[in-house]
């Protein structure tokens, strides 16, 4: 259907087709939504919208009644929560949509449950070990589920779960874990995450050849790569040397996997707008004791840099068409 639309879409350009007669075109090539395909995707939007507001109905609402609420009260709705979703579960099944959504909702009332015992309690655990604790028990419903929006958001509890713990524990075994090292951490577990992912996905695991996953893995990947490469041209006093190397080699094994292996234009705009956030930084660090002019060569620098991305994804895009054709 996309190639379909690129292809009227050129004609149009190309003057084969008449402006006049694009959304006819676009009607014979099937390339438009039909009723039923608007129908499906209004009956995900409303489910998922509706189970996102049932899961934040039922924080606000102890957060709300927390005084005129007793113990027994609250636990016994949050309880009752996840036994309903459980049950919607078992009756629907886990390869339903329907299913699926049960099975995310009874995931956010354990987080919810185990937020309550913590209030409740006041049993002086860290932060950490709630989204830890959270991660392993889920662990085995997304495992079971084999949905790729259960797995983000176990990923999610697992990146909260390390950063607290290293502003719990700042040093163990007497090594003092910055920010930085922090960062490191992050970005290695979401990078070995996307690895992973793709890896499967090239197997042939069906469930997880959508695209928006491994996006989404790339950006959070990306994001804290640009982030160390930025502290160490920033001069951090706890930055490391090894900091532009790694963003270097993470671009070039994202130019490569995905413009060779997987051809995706969204993760290599990430890529360039990556470059871009890293070459101002470095040059406004270094015209940063000049006079007001730097302002403007900054900005210029910036400009110039985005119109030569856009040239070359928009190159990149017009291969990809050929291609297709």
């Amino acid at each position: 259907m996309r190639n379909a639309r690129h292809i009227i879409l050129h004609w149009v350009e190309q003057g084969h087709i008449a402006i006049a007669n694009l959304p006819r075109a676009l009607t014979v090539a099937e390339v438009l939504p039909s009723r039923q395909e608007w129908r499906q995707f209004l009956d995900r939007l409303l489910l998922w919208m509706g189970m996102a507001l049932v899961a934040s109905g039922l924080i606000f609402f102890l957060a709300y009644n927390w005084k005129e609420l007793g113990r027994f009260a609250k636990f016994s709705l949050a309880e009752m929560m996840v036994i309903a979703a459980m049950v919607f579960v078992w009756r629907l099944g886990c390869d339903r949509p329907s299913g699926k959504a049960a099975l995310f909702g009874a995931s956010l009332f354990v987080g919810a449950l185990l937020a309550l015992i913590g209030q409740t309690y006041q049993t002086g655990a860290d932060t950490f070990e709630l989204f830890g604790g959270w991660a392993a028990m889920i662990l085995p419903w997304v495992l079971v589920a084999r949905y790729p929006a259960l797995w983000l958001l176990w990923l999610a509890l697992i990146n909260l779960a390390i950063a607290l713990y290293f502003q719990a524990f700042p040093s163990v075994f007497g090594l003092l874990f910055s920010t930085e090292r922090v960062l490191w951490a992050l970005f290695a577990v979401n990078t070995v995450a996307l690895v992973a992912w793709e890896a499967c996905a090239a197997r042939g695991i069906a469930w997880l050849t959508r695209r928006w996953g491994p996006r989404l893995l790339a950006v959070v990947s990306g994001g804290f790569a640009t982030a160390l490469a930025m502290m160490q041209i920033l001069e951090a006093h706890d930055a490391s040397v090894w900091a532009v190397p790694v963003w270097l080699a993470w671009l070039g094994a994202a130019f490569v996997m995905y413009r060779r292996f997987v051809k995706d234009l969204f993760v290599l705009a990430g890529g360039v707008l990556s470059v871009i956030i890293v070459v101002a930084s470095f040059f406004a660090k270094h015209l940063s004791h000049a006079d007001s002019s730097s302002f403007l060569l900054t900005g210029l620098l910036v400009i110039a840099l985005s119109a030569a991305g856009g040239w070359w994804l928009k190159r990149l895009a017009a291969e990809d068409q050929r291609e297709h054709r």
